[in-house]
């Protein structure tokens, strides 16, 4: 079998080709190199760089190469960039899925895994989140993503192509042996963040906002170790493999950690003093976002293994205190 993984050196696009890897799953990689890394690509993964909004670029890989599924990361995630600049990510999200999928249908190749996101909800209704819950992204980056989902959808219904969207919370961590982990220009995420605090990055981490209708009033957030994430994605690929019929799966602990115990579990994974200052509420923060992934664990047999949130930051301080600067470049 071999697997097309799109976005592949990106921060979990990385960790899924070294999942595949170790698998002894046969990998290609195309990447279009704006955020992703050629560092982080696995040694024993073909490389294409390209960009999928290309179509001869995606139909010469899919001539080179006899891909059974694709696994499909290449989108752009900053919510607050979707914001200010919503029809660049229509262009990358949507358009590119849309020349992708031409090219799938006209090489026949029917199935995709493909990373959705918790953005997909907007505000929650009801904690956990399940996959019935409504659909009501807040933001042009989860509203691009509900519309790729739905394009798979309708191409589902047309042409066969079958698909596996994985909506998943808030991924962490990096792979066990160091090697490659989370690296972002402009750094968004919480756990990279507090982490460079100990790095001598920046002198402490920001609280936004004490007032939520939480348990010590800071936002509580479901988090998922990227080795985990991965793991679900080979599991979504063999259950198409199986001709089993498109699905739509959440992704998370199942736990809520708020930002006071994320900075306390980073405290005690170091070993280092991380002080912490009090800022206003970011507008558009939910006070609480949790999954429920039962359905991921009935159909799909998935179960995290990363469940105690020291021992995520722990692998995740691995990676960035090796790597305090990150990739040495982006090549």
């Amino acid at each position: 079998m071999t697997i097309l993984v799109l976005g592949g050196a990106g921060y979990i696009g990385s960790h899924m080709v070294y999942e595949l890897i170790a698998r002894g799953i046969d990998t290609v990689v195309a990447d279009n190199l704006e955020t992703g890394y050629r560092e982080a690509v696995h040694p024993q993964a073909r490389f294409y760089q390209g960009d999928i909004r290309n179509r001869a670029f995606v139909d010469s890989v899919f001539e080179k190469e006899k891909i059974d599924a694709v696994i499909h990361f290449a989108a752009n995630s900053l919510v607050a960039e979707s914001m200010s600049n919503p029809l660049k990510y229509y262009d990358n999200n949507v358009c590119g899925t849309k020349v992708l999928l031409e090219s799938m249908i006209a090489h026949d190749v029917k199935k995709i895994v493909f990373s959705s996101t918790a953005a997909t909800y907007g505000e929650p209704e009801r904690i956990p989140i399940t996959e019935q819950d409504k659909t009501s992204p807040i933001n042009a980056y989860g509203e691009t993503k509900l519309t790729m989902e739905k394009m798979m959808m309708w191409a589902d219904r047309a042409y066969g192509l079958k698909y596996v969207a994985l909506r998943y919370f808030n991924a962490c961590g990096a792979h066990e042996s160091g090697e490659i982990g989370e690296a972002h220009s402009p750094e968004t995420h919480l756990i990279p963040l507090v982490l460079q605090v100990p790095l001598g990055k920046r002198e402490s981490i920001l609280i936004c906002g004490q007032d939520y209708d939480t348990k010590d009033g800071t936002c509580v957030r479901d988090y998922v170790h990227v080795m985990d994430l991965a793991k679900a994605h080979v599991l979504a690929v063999e259950y198409l493999m199986r001709g089993e019929e498109s699905s739509v799966f959440n992704l998370g602990n199942g736990a809520g950690y708020s930002v006071k115990e994320i900075i306390e579990a980073a405290r005690r994974a170091t070993g280092l003093p991380i002080p912490a200052e009090d800022a206003p509420r970011r507008p558009g923060d939910p006070a609480t976002l949790v999954a429920s992934s039962e359905k991921a664990e009935r159909v799909l047999g998935w179960k995290p293994q990363y469940t105690d949130m020291e021992s995520i930051i722990a692998s995740a301080w691995k990676w960035h205190g090796a790597h305090p600067d990150g990739y040495k470049g982006n090549c």
